[in-house]
Parts: structure tokens; sequence; C-alpha cells
């Protein structure tokens, strides 16, 4: 009991630090946004933080938090520096990998490195292929190890881990997982992201030139299995949950530009902004739409905590849970895109021209949130709703890729 009880006070003790530590990474978030310059600082504070443990079971010397305390945690970085909630992407999606699959020696391992500090990134896609999700990078034996060559995009985060966690094909074509130290020589990571948002997650290329690749470096992978469509989940709401910080900070710059910068309109009755009856009602319905925001992204991490749970005790339900947790994120996904995309662009509404001044760089919002919100087309989300309402088709839902 004591041991439970200690644990749950260091958990809580990490948790309430979080708010400061997001406004410490997310100093000159702005500025910086103007000038690009990759937040590698934010990391080494986040890593100091120990929260890259936090879905870590306690027994096996993590945090033992829940994904709602996960996704807590995101928005309130987000809310200060979205580029580093969005760039923890790859590094949760491996805890929660730990956390639902079945025990081997090869998690274990990334477990124990983990909990002693280490972050996560990695990579799937490839460009030119005829499909994203398509892979031509395959494992070559030599001796009795192998060898991998070719280039991951989308890599995002993984200029600031120390592992990268790969998806390949091994030597027979078939789908499998590779972890390697980033530091290996050949792995090359470059900061070719050019995306007109979330500028600093370096997103870009990794380059694997005939790495080296150890026998127990590899696993087996399936995108199909209860795990990896849990996964595929997760990996969405992280995204919203980083567009629910996003529209957090928009709330806030409104009312701060309005107390601090802003000026009546020349037809205005009032005196000062903060008592002109519309910038009151651009205000108000900002702070709703974040309102609304944060329940969506809170009863969503709830729906994927019972889905994770189900799955990991391969409890009968387990496929019951999964597929009520991808239409919540599915569904959670659709709404907020259009409450935080509307948000993005009603800010301007509390201030004149002068709102668009670059030293406010207030555009980066709808930028960020234009890029999130980008990744997987919103209007196939909708008509596999639809499908599944109206014909109960679950084929896609079923596929473990992006809902």
């Amino acid at each position: 009991m004591n041991t439970r009880l200690n644990a749950d006070a260091q958990r809580a003790a990490v948790l309430s630090a979080v708010p400061a530590l997001a406004k410490e990474i997310g100093q000159d978030a702005a500025q910086r946004e103007l000038l690009r310059i990759l937040p590698y600082d934010g990391f080494a504070l986040f890593r100091e933080s120990g929260l890259g443990r936090l879905r870590i079971p306690v027994e096996q010397g993590g945090l033992g938090g829940n994904l709602e305390d996960v996704f807590g945690v995101i928005a309130t970085i987000a809310a200060e520096e979205p580029n580093v909630a969005h760039a923890l992407r790859i590094h949760f999606d491996a805890t929660e990998w730990l956390y639902v699959a079945e025990s081997s020696p090869f998690l274990e391992r990334q477990i124990d490195r983990i909990v002693g500090g280490a972050l996560y990134g990695g990579g799937s896609t490839e460009r030119g292929t005829a499909r994203p999700g398509e892979l031509t990078t395959q494992l070559v034996r030599d001796g009795d190890a192998f060898r991998i060559s070719g280039k991951k995009y989308y890599t995002t985060g993984t200029a600031f881990a120390d592992f990268g966690r790969f998806n390949v094909l091994d030597t027979e074509g078939k789908a499998a997982t590779i972890i390697l130290p980033l530091d290996r020589e050949g792995i090359d990571v470059v900061d070719d992201w050019d995306g007109m948002g979330q500028r600093m997650t370096a997103s870009g290329t990794t380059i694997l030139n005939n790495v080296v690749v150890f026998p127990e470096e590899i696993s087996t992978r399936g995108s199909t299995t209860l795990a990896g469509r849990h996964g595929g989940a997760l990996r969405q709401l992280h995204l919203v949950a980083t567009a629910a910080g996003i529209v957090r900070r928009i709330v806030a710059d409104a009312e701060h530009y309005v107390l601090r910068h802003g000026r009546t309109a020349l037809h205005s009755a009032a005196s000062v902004p903060r008592e002109d009856p519309f910038i009151q009602q651009v205000v108000g319905e900002l702070g709703a739409h974040s309102h609304a925001i944060d329940v969506l992204v809170q009863q969503n991490a709830r729906a994927l905590d019972a889905s994770a749970l189900a799955v990991r005790a391969q409890a009968p339900d387990a496929e019951a849970r999964v597929l009520e947790s991808a239409l919540a994120t599915a569904r959670t996904q659709l709404i907020v895109s259009k409450l935080a995309l509307h948000a993005g662009e009603r800010l301007f509404e509390a201030g004149g021209a002068s709102a668009t001044s670059r030293a406010h760089n207030f555009d980066r919002h709808w930028r960020n949130l234009r890029t999130l919100f980008s990744h997987n087309p919103l209007s196939q989300k909708a008509r596999v709703l639809g499908d599944y309402a109206l014909n109960g088709t679950t084929t896609h839902l079923s596929e473990g890729r992006v809902f």
C-alpha cells in the first residue's frame, strides 16, 4: 500500500509541475517560430522532467499515468510550444505500444531505456510510393546481422530523440519494426521539413545508409492487431490534443491583445476595447470553443484508456473497446478541426490590422492547426463514420492506420 501511495504522490508531483515546465519550454516561442529555431532546449527540459516514462507502469519503473494524464500534458505543453508537444507523438506512441503489447525481451529492453530517460523518435512513411504506408526499405542479411538502407520522411521529433523506431520490411518482405540508437553510424537526421506550420517539429527526412541492425533490434509488426489499431487511434488523438493546446493559446493571445494592445474601432461606442460588446463576444466565443475542445479530448482519452486496459488484459470485450475508441477519436477529430480552425481565424476579429503584425505572429496558430489537421483526409473519416452508422461497415476502422 505504501508503495502505491508513494507512486501516486510522485506522479501527482510530476504532473503538478507541468504548467511551469510548459512555460519554460515555451519561452519566446513566437519569436523562435519566426526564426525557425528548433526546440532542442525544450526537449532537454522535457527529458529532465521524467515525463517520458509517464505511461510506463509503476512496477516497471514508470509513473503509472493514464492517457488522460498523457494528453493533459500534451495539451498543456502545446499551449506554450506546440512543436514540442507534437514532436513527442512518436515517443508516446512507443510507450503505449509497450503498455498494451504482450511482454517480450525486446519490449522490456525499450522500457528499461525509457525509464532511464531515453526519448523515442522514428518514422514509417516513405516518399515516392503509390500510397502512404507502403514501404520499400528492407533488411538485408549481413552475416549474423543485417543492414538497412533507405529514407524515411515525416520522422517527427527524431532530431531530438535517443532511439528511432522505424517500420521496415524483413528479408522475406514481411512487416517489421527496428529500433536503433540514433547515434549509430549511417543514420543522418535531416531538417528538411518545409511545411507552413509546425515548422520546428523536425518532421523531415531520416536517412539510413547501410546501417547495421542486430537481430535483437528487430520485432514483428502488425497494424491490424488490437494493439496496432489502438495505437492508430492514439496517434490521432495526440494531434487533437496538440490542437487543443494551440486553441488555449489563441484564447490567451486574444485576451492579452485586447487588454494590452487593442484600440476601439472608429465607429465603436466603447471607450476601450474590453468594453466593446463585439470584442467581448469574440473573446467569449473563443473561450467556449477551447472549453468544448478540452472536454472532447478528455472524454476521448477516457475511451482510449478503456481500450488500452482491455487490450492489455486481453479482455473479452477488447474488440468492442478498440472499435469504440476508434469511432470516438474520428468523431472528436472531425469536430475539433472545425472548432479549432474557426478559432484560429476568429482571433483576428479581436483586433484590427495591427493584430496581423509579424511581431505578434498570430498567424502561426492557424498555420499550425491547418498543418495538424492535414495529416489525414477528414472527409474520409466522415465518410467512414457515416458508412458505419448506416451499414455497420468496419473495414477501414479495422485497418489500424488512421483512426
